[in-house]
């Protein structure tokens, strides 16, 4: 044995080969051996995730353009001696670091309580004896004993295996088991789905048993590779934080523009250098948006809350927004789109005629509960009879649990035949009371058939499920609708290959009779299986999940584009792709092969490959990875959902990853931003719905901010260009920005949808926050709040009053607007007035808070002091408050101009089409 072990192709290697290699003897390794192999290889477990602590997850808060903004704004108050101004914007990021800090621990803690152990136990031989050990104690070199039922706990080589069938979708996104092999020898180039001499960590034992010899442990196995590839996938900014740089970046631009045009005039004027200084520290509190980080942390919060409502666990906040600006959904099937379960859909017979299963909804469903009422399909008709014929050739069971769940047994197969059973009224242990059973054959992958022997009153009956071409043999006979004629074997190739094309799995059942058959073991019944009646075809598929339709349609309808990615065959994925309403029939699948091929050429093959297609089957896990990063780069902002590892590097590198919490793996939960609760595509569409919201509220957030920072920049230029004193002082500018209108901003993050967020096209991905409407709104409110308010200041003045009295005035005055404010920021398209006045309390309230919050402030005594405040006369309110609603209508105003400009646009082509 050797360290370098694990580079070894062990599926090129006989199951000779493979255990001298690992000098494991045949009866398995001796303790102390594998305590000597424990302490060189470790023990059998990938690493689990490293969750952040809390300090971390504090500190990345601040990791934002927009704080670093606001930092340097502190350390210029600092500077200058502004300490209540340093201390605000201090108190103000503490405070947000503390709620994204809190969101985001909370998060990463319920997302730990969702993990569950792969394998715990496992069968081993050891000093030749079966031993029961925990899974992480294996080694390279063990013996394994899997059964039906079982969890893959290490790579291996089998050694022997007898009707074995693995679910390996976890690995592969192949959703149909995988016969197994132990005397089959594979090419050195065969992928891992290709591989039938091997099982695979994690893997799922859907029937049959088998003995092995692990060959990898760990980071070892296929699962760990994977896991180890996602250390090298690149993640990407999210949306939201592209955006805000952006924003961020325009807005300190235009404000270093603003104040050096500022400076230069009042250098011109031979303005003092430090009064200069001060100015523009007052105007630079003005226009940064203090509140803003606050609110976005509260808007992301809220959504958050409102997902985990929908299903979905948020484990970063910006990943909220990232689904709602998605604009390609790159979907794993299995699992994911469909329910990852073998179902009897339909039964085909050689003239032609089909017959649709009842959706079973498999043993956890409602359904089949439902048609349990059905009337009993009567044995005299070839449905019938078929039904009873699957259910008699049959090693599966099921039956309903007491909470209405179901408990299923056996082969997937086998199950699929007894739900078909159980929707046309029937269950084996009747059949069998009926029928009770002499003989069977047990299906075996080599043989291609199983049969069973039964009692009736009539004589014996032959039940036989298999391969079409191993029954064709037997028959001689095919069921028809008018009673029994000869065989047509053409007819039942065609029909085979047709259902085939529609990426079914084809199962064929016959029947006969015999009278004094006397066949005692399974070797003679195998000599009577001639001259039977080939009853049908069962289809059998991995049938979508109820919800999956209805949610791509929402996508589409939402402007979404939905691809579906898997290991699957390609006639599988075209069909399942088809029926979602993805694909047409001039669509073609985009292969694993093609994908290949456009690498070697480069990225540019790659994206033109990629560009139009919305189905793509038999690609790996690297291949997914690649998808994803073409449609990046072609400008996309790409949402993957999976549940297994082969998932896991692409829910890592996209923009939001979006994993299942039940059925996922846990490198596939470590790797993504969103978790869904119930595993339920429709949940994806509910998230990208918040998603949308939380960005509509975002927005009002932000234009709120703005615009009435905006009006304090109007106001300072407007009182610096006619040469009069500071309008606010530095100490107000903060109270403006930090306590009243943060407190109303919280009441815009809590607005509900509008109704027609999924009804739209996701925004284009270069769109920035300041959109030409956004600019249209501001320039608006920041011209008329602040022209009023200057021209309010200018009045006061000449009319004798004092600087302080004047201040005092406009400071109520720009409160006032911000009341005013906060409802035109409600929706940038629709009017204050088709907005139900308490469809949202928090606001209306938090609104009321701040107007009493200042009012508190002009009456108490110690913020008279700090704020220079103080009460003023009943008519004087009166007065200011008429002139802030004169902000009401202007908004008002720009609605109703704009919604003429827009039905202008649309009529000449209407008019014309």
């Amino acid at each position: 044995m050797t360290e370098t072990h694990d580079q070894i192709p062990w599926h090129t290697l006989s199951a000779e080969e493979a255990t001298a290699a690992l000098k494991t003897d045949p009866l398995g390794l001796s303790s102390a051996d594998a305590e000597r192999r424990l302490a060189s290889y470790g023990i059998n477990r990938l690493p689990p995730p490293r969750l952040p602590g809390f300090p971390r997850l504090f500190l990345r808060q601040f990791i934002s353009p927009l704080i670093y903004v606001l930092l340097a704004a502190m350390v210029v108050s600092l500077l200058v001696g502004e300490l209540a101004d340093a201390s605000f914007i201090g108190a103000i990021l503490l405070v947000n670091a503390l709620i994204g800090a809190l969101q985001e621990y909370h998060a990463h803690r319920n997302a730990q309580a969702l993990r569950k152990l792969m394998v715990s136990q496992a069968q081993v031989i050891r000093d030749g004896e079966p031993h029961e050990l925990p899974a992480e104690n294996l080694v390279p070199g063990d013996l394994i004993m899997l059964a039906s039922g079982d969890r893959v706990p290490a790579d291996l080589r089998l050694l022997a295996a007898e009707g074995l069938e693995i679910d390996e979708s976890v690995l592969t996104g192949e959703s149909l088991p995988v016969d197994k092999n132990a005397e089959a020898i594979c090419t050195l180039k065969a992928p891992v789905a290709d591989r039938n001499n091997q099982c695979f960590a994690g893997s799922l034992v859907t029937s049959g048993r088998a003995r092995g010899l692990v060959t990898a442990t760990g980071l070892q196995t296929e699962m760990g590779r994977l896991s180890l590839s996602l250390q090298a996938a690149e993640e990407v900014k999210p949306p939201l934080v592209q955006r805000i740089e952006r924003f961020s970046k325009k807005l300190t631009i235009a404000l270093l523009f603003v104040v050096a045009v500022l400076a230069g005039i009042e250098l011109l004027r031979d303005t003092p250098p430090l009064l200069i200084f001060m100015t523009v520290v007052a105007l630079a509190v003005s226009a940064i948006p203090e509140g803003l980080p606050m609110a976005l942390t509260i808007v992301l919060s809220v959504a958050t809350r409102r997902m985990v409502r929908r299903h979905v666990i948020v484990r970063k906040l910006v990943a909220v927004e990232s689904l709602g600006s998605c604009t390609v959904i790159a979907a794993d099937k299995t699992g994911t789109l469909t329910r990852n379960q073998l179902t009897a859909s339909e039964v085909a017979f050689l003239d032609e005629e089909t017959v649709r299963i009842a959706d079973t909804g498999g043993p956890s469903d409602e359904a089949a509960q439902r048609n349990r009422r059905r009337p009993h399909v009567d044995f005299h008709s070839r449905l019938g009879r078929l039904v009873r014929a699957s259910a008699l050739c049959n090693e599966a069971e099921i039956y309903p649990l007491e909470n209405g769940e179901w408990q299923a047994t056996g082969d997937t197969v086998d199950q699929a035949l007894l739900m078909m059973a159980y929707v046309s009224g029937h269950t084996r242990l009747e059949l069998l009371e009926r029928y009770p059973l002499d003989t069977q054959v047990h299906y075996e992958p080599a043989l291609g058939y199983a049969a069973t022997l039964h009692q009736e009153d009539e004589g014996q009956l032959i039940c036989v499920k298999g391969a079409l071409e191993k029954l064709l043999p037997m028959c001689s006979l095919m069921a028809a609708a008018d009673g029994d004629t000869p065989l047509d074997e053409s007819k039942a190739v065609t029909m085979m290959q047709q259902l085939a094309q529609r990426g079914a799995r084809v199962l064929a059942i016959a029947e006969g009779r015999q009278s004094g058959l006397n066949a005692r073991s399974p070797e003679d019944l195998k000599n009577h299986l001639h001259d039977l009646c080939l009853l049908g075809l069962v289809a059998m598929v991995d049938p979508l999940r109820p919800e999956a339709t209805r949610a791509v349609s929402a996508c589409k309808d939402a402007g979404i584009r939905v691809s579906m990615l898997t290991g699957d065959h390609p006639h599988t994925a075209l069909s399942i792709a088809r029926e979602l309403g993805m694909a047409d029939d001039s669509s073609k699948p985009v292969t694993g092969p093609e994908l290949d091929t456009a690498e070697q050429k480069g990225k540019k093959a790659v994206d033109a490959l990629t560009a139009g297609a919305n189905v793509y089957a038999r690609v790996s896990p690297q291949q997914k990875l690649t998808i994803v990063q073409s449609l990046q780069r072609q400008g996309e902002f790409v949402a993957v959902t999976g549940d297994g590892v082969n998932d896991a590097p692409a829910l890592r590198s996209a923009h939001v990853g979006v994993a299942m919490s039940q059925r996922g793996t846990e490198v596939a939960k470590a790797s993504a931003d969103l978790l869904l609760t119930d595993d339920n595509f429709a949940s994806v569409v509910s998230g990208v719905e918040e998603g949308r919201i939380a960005y509509r509220n975002i927005r009002k957030v932000i234009f709120f901010l703005i615009s009435t920072g905006a009006a304090e920049v109007v106001l300072f230029i407007l009182s610096t260009a006619f040469g009069l004193p500071l309008p606010l002082t530095p100490v107000q500018l903060l109270w403006l920005n930090l306590v009243t209108n943060s407190i109303q901003s919280i009441g815009l993050a809590l607005e509900p949808g509008e109704g027609d967020e999924m009804k739209k096209p996701p925004r284009p991905p270069r769109e920035s926050m300041f959109d030409p409407l956004m600019l249209r709104r501001v320039i608006l409110s920041g011209l008329v709040m602040g022209g009023l308010a200057f021209l309010t200041f200018v009045w006061l003045l000449e009319q004798g009053w004092s600087v302080e009295s004047a201040r005092n005035s406009v400071l109520l005055l720009m409160v006032l607007f911000e009341n005013v404010q906060v409802f035109n920021s409600r929706s940038e398209i629709r009017s204050v007035f088709r907005h139900p006045l308490f469809s949202n309390q928090v606001l209306l309230l938090g609104t009321l808070a701040a107007q009493g919050l200042h009012i508190a402030a002009m009456y108490s005594p110690l913020m008279q002091t700090v704020l220079g405040v103080n009460p003023v006369s009943a008519g004087h309110w009166v007065t200011l408050l008429m002139i802030a609603l004169l902000q009401l209508a202007a908004m008002e105003l720009l609605l109703l101009v704009s919604g003429r400009h827009s039905r202008l646009q649309v009529d000449p082509r209407q008019s014309t089409s």
